[in-house]
């Protein structure tokens, strides 16, 4: 691997920014190749002519799948696989949560958005996750329990893009995870090893015990074989009675009492919330880069905005003559990475509630934050800052940091025709609330609010307020190329999720990667100051020059969840993230 000294860094720096862009690329670096990922070979990448299905579960991609061989659209093979990733996967996602969903339609050529997010009950305050003295409650003390629930957007989602874009008949979609449900699973070493994990927390509360544990208190082990007859009750309700049947029938009803209810740590849900619960439609956020449209969720989700600056700012140097191996590189995508959280935290929020400013995607602006990484060295704390994007009327805006924990799902569908569903969802931490009605877990995404709602008495943007959806980091992400899908992708992983999903966008644009080496490169992080290697992995090898640099650095587990499909000449490309268990299945 070619490693830069300090003494290569200033030469390396004047390349950057001064050389024009090159239209070859190198391939073949040291730190990219996919078996060093994780330690073993990752999976090859996976090609198909017409159709295809990439998901964190090889069930969901194949329930999904054979929706899609049966002539069903990329909206109906969603509602597949995101059912059957809430029996395999429930840790993950489920109908208890919410999700972003960006689709692209072959016919029009356009591309939208879904906001499926979680909403606070119209009975939540401010201070709803504060405690004695007006102190933030420790985070799990937060999530256990009734209090961090919000409604959740799965069910009415899925109804939503089916009656859209649907071309099955809703009930036929929910047969597979039906069929599992009733017949069994055999648990999958991930989900095991995530039982074992939360042991203490998941076991505290009768319902979730019942479930993931034995008669004798044990963790379920990999292979044993899961039924979830309630769940299957579930998916008939729907199936039958559509997304009314969970938000104003006995589900909603049994969901609102378990959260109500809770002896430790009651919320605020209300039959009305459930009642109330709307998706919204909203236009995609787009950013220029090196001739591609990188498109996602804007707000709530941070995601497009953030991933969209990161790209912006990075786009005057050249990190394809840099390439994957070169520490320079890195510190350019620390260092943006940095500055795009630092406006993150002080501006973005849900739009529904606060004023996002017009420009934080502007050129103008972005040029002026880019020259900020014109030197040999990071950035120091009191200059990776937030900066002053232009507005249409500006506020005083406050700085405000929510936990975000990394256990979510992400999957892509294309149709025969073309169309294109890229979609995280998540119920926030493993397990969510760790409260189980009716075969699904309930999420706790109130907690992606931030828990001090007024610093130096001014309020955050991202606080409680009812009916408010939380901040999330989810980015789900189509690209286009002259108006054509060339990528779509995302991760979970919680904040990291946007790191993830940009540096794979480099892979896959500078570096010429194609999608299952990009997904598989080994991941650094930088969101704060403190740059995280992934552990076990050739990233590694860059600590000493990183540090040199001037970052600290820690090397860590950074389990990235991603999956994606690339338009190529041969086809399409799938890739899935070799950290889990996910497939790609197509013809």
């Amino acid at each position: 691997m070619r490693r830069a000294g300090l003494s290569c860094l200033l030469p390396a720096l004047a390349l950057a920014t001064l050389l024009p862009l090159q239209a070859g690329a190198q391939q073949g670096t040291d730190l990219v190749q996919p078996e060093q990922a994780t330690g073993s070979r990752a999976a090859a990448a996976v090609t198909a002519k017409h159709q295809m299905v990439v998901a964190a579960n090889p069930l969901a991609a194949q329930a999904g799948l054979d929706v899609l061989r049966a002539g069903g659209s990329a909206a109906d093979a969603a509602v597949a696989v995101q059912t059957v990733l809430g029996l395999v996967e429930p840790q993950s996602s489920g109908l208890g949560g919410g999700a972003f969903f960006v689709w692209y339609d072959a016919a029009s050529g356009e591309l939208t958005t879904f906001d499926a997010r979680e909403t606070a009950p119209a009975e939540a305050t401010p201070d709803l996750f504060r405690g004695a003295g007006g102190k933030p409650l420790p985070f799990f003390d937060a999530v256990v329990g009734g209090r961090s629930v919000g409604v959740p957007g799965v069910p009415r989602l899925l109804e939503t893009v089916h009656r859209r874009y649907g071309t099955r008949p809703w009930n036929s979609l929910f047969e597979p995870a039906i069929r599992l449900a009733d017949d069994g699973f055999a648990v999958s070493p991930r989900l095991a090893a995530a039982i074992a994990e939360d042991k203490g927390r998941l076991d505290l509360e009768p319902s979730t015990r019942a479930y993931f544990f034995d008669a004798a208190g044990a963790p379920l082990p990999a292979g044993h074989r899961l039924a979830n007859p309630a769940y299957a009750e579930t998916l008939k309700a729907l199936a039958h009675g559509g997304a009314d049947a969970f938000y104003n029938g006995r589900i909603g009803a049994r969901l609102v009492e378990a959260v109500r209810t809770h002896p430790k740590n009651p919320g605020l849900l209300s039959g009305r919330d459930m009642a109330a619960y709307r998706v919204k439609e909203r236009p995609a956020v787009c950013a220029r880069y090196r001739g591609h449209e990188v498109c996602g969720m804007g707000p709530p989700s941070s995601g497009a905005f953030a991933i969209g600056q990161i790209l912006g700012m990075l786009e005057p140097f050249d990190l394809t003559t840099l390439g994957a191996d070169d520490p320079e590189s890195w510190r350019l995508i620390g260092d943006a990475t940095r500055l795009a959280f630092a406006d993150r935290e002080r501006y973005l929020a849900d739009s529904d509630f606060v004023s996002i400013p017009k420009g934080l995607l502007d050129p103008a602006y972005l040029r002026d934050r880019s020259a900020l990484l014109r030197r040999p060295t990071a950035l120091g704390e009191d200059e990776a800052t937030a900066g002053e994007p232009p507005w249409d009327k500006a506020e005083l805006r406050l700085d405000g940091v929510s936990a975000e924990m990394p256990s979510t799902s992400h999957f892509v569908v294309v149709d025969a025709a073309g169309n294109v569903a890229s979609v995280t969802t998540s119920i926030e931490n493993g397990f969510g609330a760790r409260l189980m009605v009716d075969g699904f877990l309930l999420n706790n995404q109130l907690t992606d609010f931030a828990f001090s709602p007024v610093e130096g008495g001014h309020n955050v943007a991202n606080r409680v307020e009812p009916g408010k959806r939380p901040r999330s980091s989810m980015s789900p992400t189509i690209v286009l190329r002259d108006g054509k899908p060339a990528f779509a992708l995302g991760s979970p992983g919680g904040s990291s999720i946007i790191s993830y999903v940009a540096t794979t966008l480099i892979g896959l644009i500078d570096w010429k990667m194609d999608m299952q080496a990009a997904i598989a490169m080994p991941h650094l992080v930088n969101r704060f100051g403190p740059y995280d290697i992934e552990k076990g992995t050739k990233a590694e090898d860059l600590a000493d020059d990183l540090t040199a640099l001037g970052f600290t650095v820690a090397a860590k587990d950074l389990n990235s969840g991603l999956h994606g499909i690339a338009w190529t000449p041969a086809g399409l490309v799938g890739g899935a993230d070799p950290r889990r268990e996910g497939a790609a299945l197509g013809d």
